[in-house]
């Protein structure tokens, strides 16, 4: 560390103002990237700490983080904690014209240390990395029965209702009916249902509780239901599954999950999981959010989320997000918020989008984006809304 403050202070007073000089914070920590990527190596794994010696707020650090680990991935290189060959400590830190990140990188007797500055704005504030981030949403349908989920295409619309499920088609700014299936009940469903549509291509997949059915969307709506407890889909963003168990008879899942790489284990009953930053959360019965690494061995809690949650991947900061309800009674007005997963801990990444009544199923569609379903208490009719990150500037 001592070597660490002696670099600080070479560059501080001895640096050109202008000298690797980048716009802001995000192209100073892009930079730091780039350089660290280089030296370690693609494939390499890379453990990063970070040191805030400057007046920057926490946010800026916590944002300058989750841009740094997302310009490695890209860069084709491990972001790890544990078992890692390279290690990275970032130090932001400043002068009375400019701001600096230094990297000091270490490859086992190898070490190398790599900085970038930006210039102070007027009044000392550094700009916000990345520009801003807002979660737009969209109406895509509404109707007096419940909605459990809705599948898109670029062209068509599949609704699932506890009774069956509906094809629409594109027409002018919304949706019209093109057919509609009903689907039996296997057993009497629970007071409060909830289904899983998975759509790839033309093949169309619903999952209720006791029931799965199969089918297509082209040339017509086909299905062919049957009663089954086979393990439910759960898609997260658009690169991350798992299979989970349906608790029969309740709208929960029973705790027995088997992860992408086939590992089977069996956790807390929950109600929804996401996976973001390489971390899952899974919204537990018992009323907390829970964190748990790639083993799905628990790493920590979220305070003050809701029991919806829904992974999506956008450009935005490390790339995946989770989209989040918040905690309240479920007839009161509800809103959803995306968060980024920063050093297994979430970290606000827009403001909440509110709703008039509470959301009462919250999904991944296309991996880019989640499926809101809202229940208005004043009429009692659900609306299904479409929830995007999206990056600005």
């Amino acid at each position: 560390m001592k070597e660490l403050f002696a670099v600080l202070i070479a560059t501080l007073w001895l640096l050109p103002a202008d000298a690797n000089a980048a716009d802001d914070l995000a192209g100073a920590t892009r930079e730091a990237a780039r350089k660290t990527a280089g030296f370690a190596g693609r494939g390499e794994a890379v453990s990063i700490t970070w040191r805030n010696l400057s007046g920057l707020p926490a946010s800026d650090v916590t944002q300058a983080s989750a841009l740094f680990e997302s310009a490695l991935r890209d860069l084709g290189v491990k972001v790890q904690e544990a078992g890692a060959t390279v290690e990275a400590r970032l130090t932001l830190s400043e002068s009375q014209s400019q701001y600096l990140v230094v990297a000091e990188v270490r490859k086992g007797e190898e070490r190398q240390t790599f900085f970038a500055t930006w210039k102070r704005a007027p009044g000392g504030a550094a700009r916000a990395p990345g520009g801003t981030v807002t979660l737009e949403r969209k109406l895509l349908w509404e109707q007096a029965d419940p909605i459990l989920d809705v599948a898109l295409t670029p062209t068509d619309m599949v609704v699932l209702s506890p009774g069956k499920v509906t094809l629409y088609s594109r027409k002018d700014a919304g949706f019209e009916e093109r057919q509609s299936v009903a689907v039996p009940s296997a057993r009497p469903l629970p007071r409060d249902p909830r289904g899983r549509l998975r759509l790839i291509g033309t093949a169309l997949r619903a999952f209720l509780p006791g029931m799965q059915c199969t089918g297509s969307i082209d040339p017509t709506l086909t299905l062919d239901c049957r009663a089954s407890d086979e393990l439910w889909t759960l898609d997260s963003g658009s690169r991350t599954v798992l299979l989970a168990g349906f608790a029969a008879g309740r709208n929960y899942f029973d705790g027995r999950i088997v992860a992408q790489n086939g590992a089977r284990k069996t956790i807390p009953p929950f109600f929804t999981a996401g996976a973001a930053g390489g971390t899952w959360m899974m919204t537990l019965v018992d009323g907390r959010t829970q964190i748990f690494d790639a083993n799905f061995d628990t790493v920590g809690t979220v305070p003050g989320w809701g029991s919806d949650l829904a992974a999506t991947d956008a450009r935005c900061g490390t790339g995946s997000q989770v989209l989040a309800t918040r905690p309240g009674d479920r007839a009161e007005p509800d809103s959803v918020r995306a968060w980024s997963i920063v050093n297994r801990a979430p970290v606000p990444l827009t403001a909440p989008a509110e709703f008039a009544g509470p959301v009462t199923a919250l999904w991944t569609v296309n991996g880019v984006s989640a499926v809101a379903v809202v229940r208005d208490p004043s009429t009692n009719r659900y609306a299904a809304y479409l929830l995007t990150v999206v990056c600005n500037g």
